[in-house]
């Protein structure tokens, strides 16, 4: 009923450990994704065996499962061996398209990588994995998602707090991270980086030639341009954007102490563990090419057989980053304003003008009825909005990429609470309503207003 291949397997030794994920005593469905199941060409029986299939209290034919090695910068500070410290990869699947897609276990146990930890994950990190992707593929954003999350009946602790433990399936276009090629370039093992390499064009880039890092590097750069440039659209913060959570496919992986800012402050950050803000939502441009740059590193050996040349090439790239960003950034706020060109000068003189303002519903609102409708929100924007209204903006055009509907701070909290208790329902309803992110909010006004005063500052855990 699952076609698994394991093509990571065979063609990359020495960059996975094979063991078997725990086995949940007591799995329990509390969650399962019909619509990725279809779009990834999964027989509707699967479903049946979900609990046991995605917890570990029992393999689906066909899988091997691997824990992944990779290394990485974690705030700024190299780890030469991190990798798959909660985590089992089961093996991939091709789709109807020819799409191949990893299937991965997380929160299924002690590996030799856990570092100390448990292997385990509680049930209200696991599910916000869940929330939050699905909102990202609703809003068109390149992104993991979860196929299924299984309670296990085990128990969890996290700062004496006993908590049910839950495993979470989730599907991604690949675990390549640039923190994969850190563990190979670290220890100058180079035939072992350069079959990642081709690995990594053959299955992302297969336009490019075999040993292209360049071209490799260049394609990897526009795509996690793109991508943090969608983020910063939706004002998402990722929260830790270590160099073993960039995935060269340029897809959002590893929601951990994620969130949506809500007021528009350049220096929101979430989690609990960022306490400089290296990783704040203004930030994130900035990391970008730092990231980037420690995979050019890694790269660099094939870049050119000349040292020297090599440098130079490298050097020229990163120096091309903030640029090629720029233009992403641009053109996703153009499409946000409705204009048919980018503008950068009104765009900076807005956010000039947007401090503390919902970026959310300071959009949709725009979007709906013009500028009349955002005087009250922003009253220092009157002489903005009338230089912006001069431009013509299509505003239905303007709907269909500013969302009416986000996972909400305060919404996403109380879900994950009352399914910590054992109630699903508000976690359900969550989910219904930001799958429809640009449908109108009449009718589910409660799902598209800010956090109610009082709810405070929001704070995001790792869940580890």
């Amino acid at each position: 009923m699952i076609r698994f291949d394991n093509t990571w397997v065979r063609d990359l030794p020495g960059s996975f450990l094979r063991l078997a994920p725990d086995v949940a005593p007591d799995p329990q469905l509390l969650a399962w994704n019909d619509a990725l199941a279809a779009e990834l060409g999964l027989d509707p029986a699967v479903k049946s065996h979900a609990a046991r299939w995605f917890s570990g209290a029992e393999l689906p034919p066909g899988a091997d499962p691997i824990a992944m090695a990779y290394a990485g910068h974690q705030f700024g500070g190299f780890s030469p061996q991190l990798g798959d410290g909660r985590a089992h990869l089961l093996g991939e699947i091709v789709d109807g398209q020819g799409r191949r897609w990893d299937i991965q276990l997380k929160g299924s146990g002690r590996t030799p990588f856990s570092r100390g930890g448990d292997g385990k994950a509680a049930i209200g990190p696991m599910l916000r994995e869940y929330v939050i992707s699905e909102a990202m593929a609703a809003m068109g954003i390149p992104t993991t998602r979860a196929l299924a999350v299984v309670a296990t009946g085990e128990t969890v602790w996290r700062d004496a707090d006993r908590l049910p433990g839950a495993v979470v399936a989730r599907v991604a276009a690949s675990h390549i991270r640039v923190g994969s090629f850190q563990f190979f370039a670290s220890r100058g093992e180079m035939d072992k980086l350069r079959a990642l390499m081709n690995y990594t064009i053959a299955r992302h880039y297969p336009h490019l030639a075999a040993d292209d890092a360049l071209g490799l590097f260049d394609a990897v750069t526009r795509a996690q341009a793109r991508l943090v440039a969608r983020w910063m659209g939706v004002g998402f913060v990722h929260g830790v954007m270590n160099t073993d959570n960039v995935a060269l496919s340029g897809e959002t992986i590893d929601y951990g102490p994620c969130a949506f800012m809500e007021g528009y402050a350049p220096g929101t950050v979430f989690s609990s563990i960022d306490r400089q803000g290296r990783y704040a939502y203004a930030n994130q441009p900035l990391i970008l090419g730092w990231n980037l740059a420690r995979l050019a590193e890694a790269l660099l050996p094939f870049f050119d057989s000349d040292e020297a040349r090599a440098v130079d090439l490298a050097n020229a790239r990163l120096g091309d980053i903030a640029g090629i960003y720029e233009a992403e950034y641009q053109a996703v706020m153009a499409a946000k304003l409705g204009l048919a060109a980018p503008d950068a000068g009104l765009v900076a003189d807005l956010l000039a003008g947007l401090s503390g303002v919902d970026w959310t519903m300071f959009f949709r609102r725009l979007s709906e009825e013009g500028g009349q409708a955002v005087q009250a929100m922003a009253p220092g924007l009157a002489e903005w909005l009338a230089r912006w209204q001069a431009m013509n903006p299509d505003l239905a055009a303007m709907r269909k990429v500013n969302p009416a509907i986000i996972p909400r701070n305060h919404l996403v909290e109380a879900a994950l609470e009352a399914a910590t208790a054992g109630e699903m329902a508000p976690f359900h309803a969550l989910v219904a309503e930001i799958r429809r992110p640009f449908d109108s909010a009449t009718g589910r006004e409660g799902f598209a207003l800010p956090a109610p005063e009082g709810f405070g500052d929001y704070v995001t855990f790792c869940g580890t």
